[in-house]
């Protein structure tokens, strides 16, 4: 599927989180939505993009914005990272990938690591915004995990 655009609605959650619990999109409406794709739970990268968003959630939070992590983890990989970590938001269990899928992000790509250019299958490191009425506000891809908690602050922070 191709990747939504900002402007355009955007793709249905239907998918358990780290407690089981189904989750939709359509539960948040009215509220900014942060939906972030990550590839694999308790990895080095993807440990330092949750507990990024996990040290500045206060600055989510008091703005009333929701906050998902999704990979195509189980929902026990989910639950374990979710509590070894402390992270307060919700982790959602792709574990069929068909999220990723639904927002263009499931295949084969190009990452960097250490300077040096990989490539890899899987998930695309990715995050989207999105706006109280189910529209996609802002995307970015290929992510730094150590900067993308900052970059997505900062585009909200342009929206005020």
């Amino acid at each position: 599927m191709p990747i939504p655009q900002p402007g355009e609605a955007a793709p249905e959650l239907n998918v358990p989180d780290d407690s089981g619990q189904n989750v939709r999109l359509a539960d948040y409406r009215g509220q900014t939505v942060v939906l972030y794709f990550y590839p694999r739970a308790d990895t080095p990268g993807c440990t330092k993009q949750a507990c990024s968003f996990r040290d500045n959630y206060h600055l989510f939070a008091q703005q009333g914005i929701v906050v998902l992590g999704a990979s195509p983890d189980t929902v026990e990989a989910q639950a374990d990272f979710k509590k070894k970590y402390n992270l307060p938001f919700r982790l959602l269990a792709d574990a069929d990938h068909a999220l990723a899928e639904r927002y263009g992000l499931w295949g084969t790509h190009k990452i960097m690591y250490q300077g040096v250019e990989y490539e890899t299958h899987g998930v695309r490191r990715s995050t989207f915004i999105i706006d109280p009425n189910g529209v996609i506000a802002d995307s970015k891809f290929g992510v730094d995990p150590a900067n993308n908690t900052a970059e997505v602050l900062a585009f909200i922070e342009g929206l005020r």
